[in-house]
């Protein structure tokens, strides 16, 4: 994860397993980006961490491909982005 203070967490639409968000994992996603489009959310660094170790606890979590393992995953935020 990129040591900046915030970081994005987006769903990532390459990992096509819907186990994930079938055993609990949209009621989590949902609970984190209820103010924002859904699709993604910038939130601090620790936030993201806490909210990743509880995503990894639901089964489906690392059912994606190789080059998407995770239903959900953290991008970096240009230093001159707007959020």
């Amino acid at each position: 994860m990129p040591n900046s203070g915030v970081v994005r967490l987006a769903i990532d639409f390459e990992n096509t397993n819907q186990s994930w968000w079938d055993a609990g994992g949209r009621s989590l996603w949902e609970g984190l980006v209820e103010a924002f489009d859904g699709n993604d959310v910038v939130v601090e660094a620790s936030i993201a961490n806490s909210w990743l170790v509880e995503a990894a606890r639901i089964p489906g979590w690392e059912g994606g491909p190789e080059y998407a393992p995770h239903p959900v995953c953290v991008k970096a935020v240009d230093e001159d982005e707007e959020y």
